[in-house]
């Protein structure tokens, strides 16, 4: 794990892997949408609104995931005190939150159809819902601490408890009696029939390509601008040191 605290040698090895990511993910995921909006028959209940499915899935996926590696670093970065654990939790922020949104947004959009409105306070949608306001909260909470230049400890540990809602959205279907639908992906089966199956692992693959190659965008543009304050703190440090020699010589 430790391979990589270096940030050099990190951004040698973001520098290719980012931009690799970042077009496999565009093309993998706009063939899987264009398969699954143009190739797709229509669903024998929903009709042609299933097709939200390629979209709101991954998302909700993500926005998941999004979390769940938030907690990882943190979790890093509190027991390791990993360099770049920090760096991470916040790249991953950001789009989290935004895939977050737009889970909430599809399953809207697909539940007027479906359920006859554009929200209920059922379990699945209300924990989504409280994800997506942790994901503001930590944004806020770490980019205050980054600039005050205090310690990211306390993200971290916000990030850790946040992690409990994860489970919570995971297994409310389960849990509570629920408009949504019960898990239809789980360890080993799958209830959704194969013609809509591939092209949703598909898509899934093809957004996560272009999770992974956002937040290494963004952390190689959190380490730049974390570089860029050090050289101008030296400046002025120099600047003010030679200003005090300047000082010294006219009193002598």
């Amino acid at each position: 794990m430790h391979i990589y605290a270096n940030p050099a040698r990190f951004l040698r090895i973001a520098k290719w892997l980012t931009p690799l990511l970042l077009v496999s993910g565009l093309v993998l995921t706009g063939s899987a949408l264009l398969w699954g909006f143009t190739q797709v028959p229509p669903d024998r209940l929903m009709g042609d609104t299933v097709r939200i499915l390629f979209v709101h899935v991954p998302a909700a996926w993500l926005g998941m995931g999004g979390w769940t590696a938030i907690a990882v670093a943190s979790l890093v970065e509190l027991v390791w005190r990993h360099p770049l654990a920090a760096i991470a939790a916040r790249a991953t922020a950001v789009p989290g939150a935004v895939f977050a949104a737009i889970c909430l947004a599809t399953g809207s959009i697909w539940g007027r159809p479906t359920w006859g409105t554009w929200w209920v306070w059922d379990g699945r949608l209300t924990s989504m819902l409280v994800l997506l306001f942790l994901y503001f909260g930590y944004i806020a909470l770490s980019s205050s601490l980054a600039r005050e230049g205090q310690a990211s400890r306390i993200a971290a540990i916000f990030g850790l408890v946040g992690a409990i809602n994860v489970p919570i959205i995971n297994r409310s279907v389960v849990w509570w009696n629920s408009l949504h639908q019960p898990p239809s992906i789980t360890i080993g089966q799958s209830s959704i029939d194969p013609v809509f199956l591939w092209p949703l692992l598909a898509a899934t693959i093809g957004f996560s390509l272009l999770f992974g190659g956002v937040v290494l965008a963004r952390m190689r543009t959190i380490l730049a601008d974390i570089q860029a304050e050090a050289r101008l703190r030296r400046k002025a440090q120099k600047a003010d040191m030679n200003a005090d020699l300047q000082s010294d010589g006219a009193t002598a």
